[in-house]
Parts: C-alpha cells; structure tokens; sequence
C-alpha cells in the first residue's frame, strides 16, 4: 500500500493505492481515466497518513478493495498541504500525458 500527494491542475489530492510505486504506469493510466493526466506526485509514509487522519483512514482502507486499487482520501488540496510538512513528502515523480498522435490532414 502507497500513500502519496498528488499536485494536480486543481490543487493537492491525497491518494491511496495498493500500486506498489507512485511512477507506475498503470496508477498513471488509472489517474488519466479519472481526468488527472498530468501531476507531481510525493510519496507519504503510511503511518503518518493513518496518525493524521484517523478515523478516516480506517474508513478509505476497509472500502479499498483488490479490485479498486486507487482512492482518493483528501481532496481538499487546502487541508492536504497543510497536513504534511513539505520535509515529510517522498521522492518526486513527474507525470505529463503522452504525447497523443495527431493526425494529418493533407489538403489538396
């Protein structure tokens, strides 16, 4: 299980998966589906996560299910920023959509 930040176009959201790395291109796929193509993502130790949020935590973690391997836990990027200090936060991960093919239209 991971825990990470997520710096999206909309602000921080605070994730949860059972990927076992952030730079997973299926977690990346997964995230592309759900509208977030581009971010900088941080991985959070787990039990910080679990100290900080209680309750919470316990809740997202018995409604992850091996099916669904990715949950959103915070998405009040105000809250999420300010819940980890920013020396807490892992490695970075860069992410940006792939380049799509474009296709091209001769005229004549």
């Amino acid at each position: 299980m991971k825990a990470g930040v997520f710096f999206t176009g909309s602000g921080p959201i605070l994730v949860l998966t059972t990927y076992y790395s952030l730079a997973d291109d299926a977690l990346a796929d997964k995230l592309a589906l759900k509208g977030i193509d581009r971010y900088i993502a941080y991985e959070v130790p787990l039990n910080l996560v679990r100290e900080r949020y209680g309750p919470k935590f316990g809740m997202v973690m018995g409604d992850l299910k091996q099916t669904d391997d990715l949950r959103v836990l915070d998405y009040n990027g105000h809250h999420v920023l300010h819940t980890f200090k920013l020396d807490e936060l892992g490695e970075t991960v860069f992410h940006q959509e792939k380049e799509k093919e474009k296709a091209i239209i001769l005229q004549e």
